[in-house]
């Protein structure tokens, strides 16, 4: 069996998912018993190339590595649309970055690919969070199916947890450390440091952007609690309901006192079932040292799930990284190929 991927959103994931791709060759034919090509790569900055026969993705590689962009090979004619039929892909890979307003330019992506009879893998929160019900029924009317393991703990794989390893628990509440910046930032304002210090230090080592309000404003982590809250309850949630509370008010000495209580204080985004009903939230929640999420340090994202028949389960992996949130796609890629 072969399956022909495109690729839309050729940055640090996209790239790292054609490293994945050429690594794994091997493994995804011996192992999981198919054949894969390259057929297009689009990106905003670096181009669209299309070859319906399939690239010499070694060729491709070396070119993103030294060149950075896909000048080397021959730019394709068109639009977005026109090139991705022209390809004959029937599995696209979408990397465009997310806007939980709009969900674009991702969701225009995703409609149409499935429209098409064009299955998806996306990492892009976006439109998994405003309209995954909508895009499941695209899929199902044509023969397509969409996946994003990768939206909420890049490739540590909870939503295949949630699917399948957890089939038959109910889940009573979700806590999660979701945000590998802020969990960063306050670890090491655990160490002495300033949040000023620490976040330079974040933006110094690549974690945190020079615009970090993504993240220590916690728009990151509620993104990832609306796209939960629909893959686990089915509710659609207003992106501004959400109780959303950063870490920029956090101070050393708040964390010092927490400290001298036998807590620790992280950035918690949860969902919370009342006899009122679901609540989702985001905020700096102090946790005494005993909670499974407390021993959590730097970059790492881990979530604890209360279940009814198996109590807390905790998942601790990397919530983030070029390779990691790769990892996801090429999950999501083995995925389809078994199902085909």
């Amino acid at each position: 069996m072969e399956i022909k991927i495109a690729l839309v959103g050729c940055g640090n994931v996209g790239t790292a998912f054609i490293e994945l791709l050429a690594e794994k060759r091997n493994e995804l034919k011996n192992k999981f018993g198919f054949f894969f090509s390259l057929v297009m790569v689009s990106d905003k900055i670096k181009g669209t190339i299309c070859n319906k026969n399939g690239f010499d993705i070694d060729e491709l590689v070396l070119a993103l590595h030294e060149e950075h962009n896909l000048s080397h090979f021959e730019q394709a004619k068109g639009n977005f649309q026109e090139v991705l039929l022209a390809s004959g892909a029937n599995f696209l890979a979408e990397c465009t970055p997310t806007d939980f307003e709009t969900g674009e330019p991702g969701m225009s992506h995703i409609k149409f690919a499935l429209d098409n009879g064009i299955s998806v893998s996306t990492t892009n929160k976006g439109p998994i969070a405003l309209a995954i019900d909508d895009l499941k029924q695209i899929a199902d009317g044509h023969g397509a199916k969409i996946f994003c393991e990768g939206t909420v703990l890049s490739g540590t794989p909870l939503l295949d947890l949630l699917k399948n390893g957890l089939a038959g628990c109910e889940i009573l509440e979700v806590q999660g450390i979701l945000n590998g910046t802020t969990n960063f930032i306050l670890s090491q304002m655990e160490q002495g440091q300033t949040y000023e210090a620490a976040l330079k230090k974040a933006q110094l080592l690549g974690f945190a952007e020079a615009n970090p309000r993504q993240d220590v404003e916690a728009f990151d982590p509620a993104g990832k609690v609306l796209v939960l809250a629909k893959l686990i309850y089915g509710i659609n949630v207003d992106f501004n309901s959400i109780k959303r509370i950063g870490i920029t008010h956090v101070t050393k000495e708040m964390i010092e006192i927490a400290a001298k209580n036998n807590h620790r204080i992280k950035l918690i985004a949860g969902i919370h079932r009342d006899i009122n009903g679901l609540h989702l939230y985001v905020m700096p929640r102090e946790l005494e040292n005993t909670h499974p999420l407390a021993s959590v340090n730097g970059a790492t994202n881990a979530i604890t799930l209360t279940t009814d028949n198996l109590g807390d389960i905790t998942l601790i992996g990397p919530g983030a990284g070029r390779r990691e949130t790769g990892q996801a796609l090429l999950h999501d890629l083995i995925e389809f190929a078994r199902t085909k």
